[in-house]
């Protein structure tokens, strides 16, 4: 089949776009390589086999609506692309806004005019529920728990945009929720909780789990904002893309739909947590200090994944201690490129 990844060269864009070369289907990516780390994802992808790359920012809807129209008979879309980061939308409400809430209008409106029939996959987050506020949490000892919530947080809970990225995310989940029902596009939101894996060059403030990794290779201090107790279900990428194809494969059931993904209660895990596991990997432990909580923060999170688990038939593979381990091989064999992503990255902030 013929797939279209926005926001392919990106860390899920390009482990996604690696396994539809491997099945022998046609890949067209766009991104606008604005992220460091990008262009060696994008690099590394070329290798594995011929792809299709428009360098297109998703704000620009002509160019957008162009790409789509040269796709009609594009079976796939994942729309991956936008702004990722709480602590940036925070900094520029405007471009969060444009990247992710326009960015998706645009998609959509170019699917709805070229009347494209495929599937769209959304790539929504877990920050449409806001922080929570309202669900009672016990304090454990390394962790937050909920009180009464023991399969996590499920589809029904009432939306709370919290944060302009919050915000932006939001609006572009019910833009896509709400395309199927008036446009009868073949529409899907994954609500997605903390991903990680392979390609993913992380930073302080967004891909936190190889953050940790390549700061352990690189000997770079660590800071943890809040106690350290917060709680996320973290899902490998590799799982993720099963839902992908489960959600594409069955999408009579799933058009129009919103499913909450991520690793669930049995891959739920603390920053402290993680960083005793990433010490007791690489045999010495990983120095950090405390800053204050970030605005928006969760103090746990866990997604009740049984929706997709039958509607689907989907649910994780990979244990998270697993996971962390194979993205701690791939740091220690990529280590030259996850250093040049980072300091491209600081000078990015930098600017």
């Amino acid at each position: 089949m013929k797939v279209l990844i926005t926001g392919g060269a990106g860390f899920i864009g390009i482990n996604a776009a690696s396994r539809y070369l491997a099945r022998g289907d046609q890949v067209v990516i766009l991104d606008n390589l604005s992220r460091p780390g990008t262009q060696a994802n994008l690099n590394w992808l070329q290798h594995k086999g011929a792809v299709k790359f428009l360098q297109i920012d998703l704000r620009d809807s002509k160019a957008v609506e162009a790409a789509l129209r040269d796709c009609r008979d594009v079976s796939l879309v994942l729309h991956l692309a936008g702004q990722v980061a709480v602590t940036t939308s925070v900094a520029d409400p405007r471009s969060d806004f444009e990247m992710n809430a326009l960015g998706t209008l645009n998609v959509l409106e170019a699917m709805r005019r070229n009347k494209i029939a495929s599937t769209l996959i959304y790539s929504s987050t877990n920050k449409v529920y806001g922080d929570l506020a309202q669900i009672q949490i016990a304090q454990r000892p390394g962790r937050y728990e909920y009180a009464h919530l023991p399969n996590g947080v499920n589809e029904e809970i009432g939306l709370d945009f919290h944060s302009p990225y919050g915000c932006s995310k939001g609006s572009a989940d019910q833009y896509v929720r709400d395309y199927h029902r008036i446009f009868g596009l073949n529409t899907v939101v994954f609500r997605q909780s903390c991903i990680y894996g392979t390609r993913q060059f992380g930073i302080e403030d967004q891909g936190w789990i190889a953050w940790f990794l390549i700061a352990a290779e690189l000997g770079l201090p660590l800071t943890i904002y809040g106690d350290g107790k917060q709680v996320r279900d973290v899902l490998f990428v590799d799982d993720l893309l099963d839902a992908y194809d489960a959600a594409a494969n069955k999408i009579d059931v799933a058009r129009g739909r919103v499913y909450n993904i991520g690793g669930g209660p049995a891959n739920a895990v603390s920053i402290l947590e993680l960083i005793d596991h990433v010490s007791a990997l690489s045999g010495k432990s990983l120095p950090y200090r405390h800053g204050a909580w970030r605005l928006g923060d969760q103090r746990i999170y866990v997604s009740d994944i049984r929706r997709a688990k039958s509607e689907l038939g989907w649910e994780p593979l990979v244990p998270w201690r697993r996971g962390v381990e194979a993205v701690r091989n791939w740091v220690l064999a990529n280590r030259i490129e996850c250093e040049a992503a980072r300091e491209a990255m600081m000078r990015k902030m930098a600017s």
